[in-house]
Order: structure tokens, then sequence, then C-alpha cells
């Protein structure tokens, strides 16, 4: 059945409750990372729900020319997600009837409430203007409100703030956070995986964000050890 926004609420076979990770998009820069992290969610079976903040489809507006409309979010998620790191359309192919999309200024949707189900929440990426409203609880619209309920509820919050440099009192709202229960994933790509691509950078942060929350995939070489593994004369060899 639909619910009151015209949404599908999709069950696997089996399922009575659906659980979904609610994933949050705040303006910061890195639209492709929450991409990278949706497609990966998505490809490992699970139900998302989305939150896209007002200030971050100003971000994603100018990183990629994709306005996200609440009225077609689905058109505009499929032709963002379809999108590599580069730019360049029709580079991935995505399953959309897992994704359930709340207005960013719906404070009465399911996540705002903790007996809401969900697995945890996943923001990505965080600005420090997101960072300081969950760090004191501010709940200005359903992103950080959500947020707080994780929080409240002891459940998964991941929060990958992507700034820099950052300044004292971000730091003390990053510790703020770690001291909440949550874990804070810095976007800093790393180079031992042998990236050859942006999108290997991308997905080596998204890759990240998944471990912290416990979601298996494949985004990235992980290392077992062995010096050379990502040169370039070990991709050739």
């Amino acid at each position: 059945m639909p619910d009151r926004l015209g949404v599908v609420n999709h069950l696997k076979p089996g399922e009575t409750t659906r659980t979904p990770w609610i994933l949050g998009v705040s303006g910061a820069s890195g639209t492709p990372y929450a991409a990278a992290v949706l497609r990966a969610l998505l490809q490992a079976g699970e139900s998302v729900d989305l939150v896209v903040s007002r200030a971050s489809r100003l971000t994603l507006l100018d990183e990629t020319g994709i306005s996200f409309r609440d009225a077609h979010w689905r058109d505009d998620l499929r032709e963002w997600l379809s999108r590599g790191a580069d730019g360049e359309p029709d580079t991935f192919t995505v399953d959309l009837d897992g994704v359930r999309h709340w207005a960013a200024g719906d404070l009465a949707a399911g996540p705002s409430s903790g007996s809401y189900p969900s697995k945890g929440m996943l923001i990505v990426p965080a600005s420090t203007a997101c960072v300081a409203g969950v760090a004191l609880g501010l709940s200005k619209d359903l992103l950080q409100r959500a947020a707080s309920v994780t929080l409240k509820e002891g459940r998964t919050l991941v929060v990958a703030v992507r700034e820099t440099p950052l300044n004292g009192q971000t730091l003390r709202h990053l510790v703020s956070l770690d001291d909440a229960g949550a874990t804070v994933v810095p976007a800093s790509p790393a180079f031992y995986a042998g990236a050859t691509h942006i999108q290997d950078l991308v997905d080596f942060v998204a890759g990240r964000v998944l471990d912290a929350a416990g979601v298996e995939h494949r985004l990235y070489r992980r290392w077992k050890g062995e010096l050379g593994g990502g040169s370039p004369s070990s991709r050739t060899a």
C-alpha cells in the first residue's frame, strides 16, 4: 500500500516490518559520497529512508546540475545516482524500490520518532552546521531531528564530516558527538587501495562509512598487510 506521501512501502519476502537505514544528506560539498553510499546500501539489499536537506539541494545543483525536487524525487534521485563521481551520466544502473523519501521540513515524518524502526543513521556528507546542530540537539529540520532520535535510542549514527580546516568549535562538537555514541568518519580518501579514478577515491570514503555501520560492500581493496599492493606495478602485473 502507498503511504501518505504516495510511496510504496516495499518489504522483502518474509519481512513483516521494514527496518531501514536513514541516510541524511547535508549541505557540505561531497554529494558523490552520498550517492556512493546509497548505491552500496541498495546493492547490499538494505532499505533506505532518504532525507535531503534544503542546503544540500543547492550543493547538488552546483556539483551536478541536478535539481532535487520533493514532487519529483524519484526521477531526480535516479538521475543523480546513475552518474559517476566525474559527472558522467548513465555510469550506474540503480533500482530505487528500497528507497523511501521524506521531505526535510516534515517534522511529523517517521524518522522523527523513536518508535519508528530503523537500523541507524548515516549523515553523508555532514557539514559543520549539521554537526553543530546535531551536537547541540537543535532539531531544526528532519535531518537533525532524526539524528537526535538515533542517538537517544542508542542506535548507530555515522557522521561523515566534510570540511577543512576544522576550527576549535567544530572539533568540540565532534568530540560531543563521539561522547554521545556517534562514529565520526572524516571524508578523507586513502591511496593504498590503488585508486586510478576519482570514483575510486569516493568509493573508499563511502566504504569506510559503511564499515562503521557494519554493512558489507566491495567498494575498495582492503589492506592485507602486503606492501606495494596499491602501486601501479602491482596493478599491471
